[in-house]
């Protein structure tokens, strides 16, 4: 019996022992309670979601996805905050305890703001209409960096540190930098002016005379991403869509068809008028594929005199826009062209010249 009191008259005074201050009985409380909230947190968040469902009314599954990584940061943080109070010791460690859990709480409200931005944007109705979704997108994360910008400066307040003070002395750093950062500037607010003004938007095939043709990819804050036709990706700064023409390849109400149409120098007069009348029958009545009103006619004329050939200009507009229909429409007309063109008994030209020589007389 006197082996069993002497261990357990060890083990008290074990527990008593203290550790930078914290009894180690206090401690071994405190690393319990913070591990039972680590291992827990997935049952918990789900517990902490089912009871605040009925807050999330749309895109309940987006939301709570945008919410996830903050509720696991406050589970581990409310559990950091019930595990600090067995820490009860020094007033310097309690002061620092009591900062830090402010400063973990903190960090949650900011947080949650910042990611909660997306699903509000997303259930406001009509927004797209007034808005591009790129614009909306450089919304969202500039707010998400002015939420995250003023909980950091929330969190140095927390801990006696005026932000005030820092402010005014990145005021003069801010004014060097500027003047050393034109382009960016010009590069931002060319980007701004992309997107107010709807030149394009993600995913429009677009043309910049001498500069780039491809597909949109991304509008960034300094430049924008194109996808060649080449499929390479190339980064094109903001300022070259204000300073440079741009072609909204994708806002083509009608593709048009400019063709010019060679036929040999003995064809007559009656085979050349024969066939312009053929051509513009044959487009006109396939209203399928070709759209005629005022404002597209449709124009089968003879052109020009060319060197080798009379010149006929078939223009006409396609009732797609697509250009993958505009290939199809362009092969069958293409066919029916020539079908008219050997009818008439009649053939398409080609470069050539023709050589005299003279016969010297003796």
């Amino acid at each position: 019996m006197n082996d069993i009191d002497q261990l357990i008259t060890y083990f008290e005074k074990f527990i008593q022992f203290e550790l930078i201050g914290v009894p180690i009985k206090n401690l071994t409380y405190f690393i319990g309670t913070f591990l039972f909230f680590i291992f827990f947190r997935n049952f918990l968040k789900k517990i902490l979601i089912s009871k605040f469902k009925f807050l999330f009314k749309k895109n309940i599954a987006d939301k709570i996805k945008s919410i996830d990584k903050p509720l696991n940061f406050l589970i581990i943080g409310f559990g950091f905050f019930l595990s600090s109070i067995f820490l009860n010791s020094s007033d310097n460690l309690n002061i620092f305890l009591s900062k830090l859990n402010a400063s973990i709480f903190t960090v949650f409200i900011f947080w949650i703001i910042s990611q909660l931005i997306h699903p509000f944007f997303s259930n406001l109705k009509n927004i797209e209409k007034i808005l591009t979704k790129d614009l909306i997108e450089w919304l969202i994360n500039a707010m998400r960096i002015v939420v995250l910008i003023l909980g950091f400066c929330a969190v140095l307040e927390l801990w006696g540190i005026r932000v005030g003070a820092i402010i005014a002395g990145l005021g003069l750093l801010g004014v060097a930098v500027a003047l050393g950062a034109q382009d960016l500037f010009k590069n931002l607010i060319s980007g701004i002016l992309v997107l107010v003004e709807k030149r394009f938007k993600k995913g429009d095939v677009i043309e910049v005379d001498n500069v780039i043709a491809g597909v949109v990819e991304k509008i960034g804050f300094r430049s924008t991403a194109v996808r060649k036709f080449d499929k390479s990706l190339c980064y094109i700064p903001n300022n070259q869509f204000a300073e440079n023409a741009v072609t909204n390849i994708s806002q083509i109400s009608n593709r048009r068809i400019n063709w010019i149409i060679g036929l040999e120098y003995k064809s007559t007069s009656k085979q050349l008028k024969k066939i312009c009348s053929e051509i513009e029958m044959v487009i006109k009545k396939n209203k399928k594929d070709f759209y005629v009103s005022e404002n597209t006619q449709v124009i089968v004329k003879i052109n020009e005199f060319s060197a080798s050939s009379i010149d006929i200009l078939v223009r006409c507009f396609t009732t797609s826009n697509d250009y993958n229909r505009l290939v199809e429409i362009k092969d069958k007309l293409a066919i029916n062209i020539k079908d008219v063109v050997e009818k008439s008994g009649c053939s398409f030209a080609f470069p050539s010249q023709s050589l005299y020589i003279e016969k010297n007389q003796t």
